[in-house]
């Protein structure tokens, strides 16, 4: 495999913090700003939250624009940062007779960052409208399995949504008395 000129994934969505070290003041709001008005710039499309920045684009200019941020910050006197970043790519495998290799350039799904975050928020949505069983807690008495057919938001307030299983499958939690099935008690004769 000729390694040097193995290429980058054509498109990515990265997730990045910068953490300025040494700063005079526990603020790091101007170097945020700084780096916004670079992402804004950038014509790439970003996002950013309470904890980093969200961008999205090639490979190449997402990493460079990552790299110029890490210079901004520096150029307006932070002497260290750090960086988190995480990277999601995705890439379409097409298989050919022998052996099955990546052949084509093109993602599989195009899909932005947004959307993902959408896609999971009707999944939430839909989970208040859905039928379920609960379990209604009594004291001093068995637990009983009841059909109620109510959103789980509306369930009784010491009820427990549960799935149902054989007894015998049934397991008690842990607690710190037995450490039954922990790392600890199998080291505990």
């Amino acid at each position: 495999m000729d390694y040097a000129n193995l290429s980058t994934p054509p498109v990515c969505v990265a997730d990045f913090c910068l953490i300025p070290i040494g700063t005079p003041t526990a603020s790091v709001s101007n170097e945020v700003a700084a780096v916004q008005r670079l992402m804004k710039a950038s014509g790439l499309q970003y996002s950013m939250h309470s904890a980093g920045t969200t961008v999205e684009g090639e490979w190449d200019a997402v990493m460079k624009l990552i790299g110029q941020a890490h210079t901004l910050v520096h150029q307006n006197g932070v002497i260290r940062i750090q960086s988190d970043i995480r990277v999601g790519t995705r890439y379409c495998r097409i298989s050919t007779p022998s052996p099955p290799h990546l052949t084509s350039s093109r993602t599989d799904k195009k899909q932005h960052f947004s959307e993902k975050v959408t896609k999971v928020e009707s999944i939430l949505a839909a989970d208040g409208k859905a039928e379920e069983k609960v379990v209604v807690v009594q004291p001093e008495e068995p637990k009983k399995v009841e059909d109620v057919v109510k959103p789980a938001a509306e369930a009784p307030k010491k009820a427990e949504v549960v799935k149902e299983s054989k007894p015998e499958e049934r397991r008690q939690p842990l607690t710190p008395a037995t450490n039954q099935g922990t790392w600890a008690s199998m080291f505990r004769k």
